[in-house]
């Protein structure tokens, strides 16, 4: 029996489709789809997410009752072409969902009347976004590789994603661009941001590729035949993503002093946060991740691996189950969570106390600025920074504060404590961030004494501590 997945996070294979090839700057997408797909993915998504405005080189066929009822798309499809085919682009014909149940392959016809117009059947009933990206970017190669044997530009490096919709891309991105080229490499493309559809082919000219995301990207990077590296995330895996991109492009030299520079410069504000005071929180630290696999993977091996802060939870969002996520959440309640906003809406249900970063779509959220990295060393100093100034407004919140009272306040009642009680206050109490277990559990107390009297009891009881919390 299949396994039902609540919520699923990701979006469909046609998505993936319109995110990538409206990437490319000479490529003009037409979607096989009712005019809504056009205003959600084109001007919804991509505004609350991407900070894109509306995706000027996309258009739907817009396919109504009639054509899904009856006589199919092929008419408005070519309606459509004709409206674009002078537009100095490179068309290329996507299915829908829509159009896919009512058998919109338009293979034949384009061989016929269009054979320059490509169509990329987008499987969007049967794939998520993630391998749908992945399948996109090798048809790329598959229809526009110019067939010629690769030549090896030394000391070049191309670089296989983001695209429209990956979360945080243009500071990670610009991490990644800065680490290469320290390293002493040359970025040739950035595929398929900055690039145009022809790049494809020169991909395989480089010395080296990598490949920013384990989610996709690698079908392609495996086709072009060239030595591939992951984007890093943390100290080590940066450290010898450096060293191996310099020995990929022929300067290692160059890639050992950058690395020494690093550990002067950009490294220097961890350096401090590890050598002060609040390095004695760090292995205190619980936290989460529920994120697309590279974030997941990266995060915890970073802040758990590296810094000694302990991981309760670390999900694929593309495999996970949101309804085992909810409950993780409920149940171990992490100081800080990183993740998507149904797990911001999961914290909000229980009132929980955990502070949230955003690291992954959905979410109506855009990330543009290039100061906020995840991966590499800036990535690095980031989250840590972050975290800190995080544990200091927690520590702010929990300050003991005088308010001002009108006339003298009665002295507080005498009230005793259950045994029951009391073991059900200190699991509580253990559960709360270190750093405020004390505030916290006399803060608790006092509510539940206050709460005690104001129903004329003498004794705290379980019964007392369920209706506070």
């Amino acid at each position: 029996m299949g396994r039902t997945v609540r919520d699923e996070s990701t979006a469909s294979a046609y998505w993936a489709a319109v995110n990538t090839f409206c990437a490319l700057e000479n490529v003009h997408v037409i979607a096989d789809a009712p005019v809504g797909c056009y205003n959600l993915v084109g001007v919804a998504v991509m505004d609350y997410t991407d900070a894109v405005p509306y995706l000027e080189n996309l258009t739907p066929t817009s396919l109504t009752e009639r054509e899904i009822a009856s006589s199919g798309s092929s008419e408005i499809v070519q309606e459509t072409i004709e409206k674009l085919k002078d537009s100095g682009k490179q068309l290329i014909l996507i299915s829908s969902a829509e159009s896919e149940m009512i058998g919109g392959d338009h293979e034949g016809m384009l061989r016929m009347k269009y054979p320059d117009v490509r169509f990329f059947p987008s499987n969007s009933l049967g794939e998520n976004e993630w391998l749908g990206r992945d399948r996109a970017l090798t048809w790329l190669f598959d229809q526009f590789d110019d067939g010629r044997p690769a030549a090896v530009e030394a000391g070049t490096v191309s670089i296989i994603g983001p695209t429209y919709g990956c979360f945080n891309s243009p500071s990670d991105l610009a991490e990644i661009k800065r680490l290469i080229t320290g390293a002493g490499g040359m970025v040739r493309h950035v595929y398929p941001f900055e690039s145009r559809i022809e790049d494809v082919a020169a991909l395989k000219n480089s010395a080296a590729v990598v490949v920013m995301y384990h989610e996709f990207g690698g079908q392609l990077a495996a086709r072009l035949g060239r030595p591939v590296v992951h984007a890093p995330f943390g100290l080590d895996e940066t450290r010898d993503f450096i060293m191996e991109i310099g020995r990929l492009a022929g300067t290692p030299e160059k890639a050992a002093a950058f690395l020494s520079e690093e550990k002067r410069t950009t490294l220097q504000p961890l350096w401090d946060l590890w050598r002060g005071p609040q390095s004695e929180w760090f292995p205190t630290i619980r936290f989460g991740v529920a994120a697309g696999r590279s974030y997941a993977r990266g995060i915890e091996r970073f802040l758990s691996g590296e810094m000694g802060m302990q991981c309760l939870f670390s999900h694929d969002s593309a495999e996970a189950d949101n309804s085992l996520v909810r409950e993780e959440i409920m149940q171990k309640q992490p100081q800080f969570l990183f993740g998507r906003m149904p797990d911001k809406i999961y914290l909000a249900e229980i009132d929980a106390k955990t502070r949230f970063f955003p690291a992954g779509f959905p979410g109506p959220i855009v990330r543009r600025a290039l100061g906020t990295p995840f991966m590499g060393h800036s990535g690095a100093v980031w989250m840590i920074q972050e975290i800190v100034n995080a544990l200091y407004d927690m520590l702010f919140n929990f300050l003991p504060i005088t308010r001002r009272q009108k006339g003298d306040a009665p002295p507080p009642p005498a009230v005793s404590w259950t045994p029951e009680a009391n073991a059900i206050l200190e699991e509580i109490v253990r559960r709360a961030p270190f750093i405020s277990q004390i505030s916290f559990g006399r803060e608790l107390k006092r509510k539940a004494e206050s709460h005690a009297a104001k129903m004329g009891k003498d004794t705290v009881t379980p019964d007392i501590l369920k209706q506070i919390s």
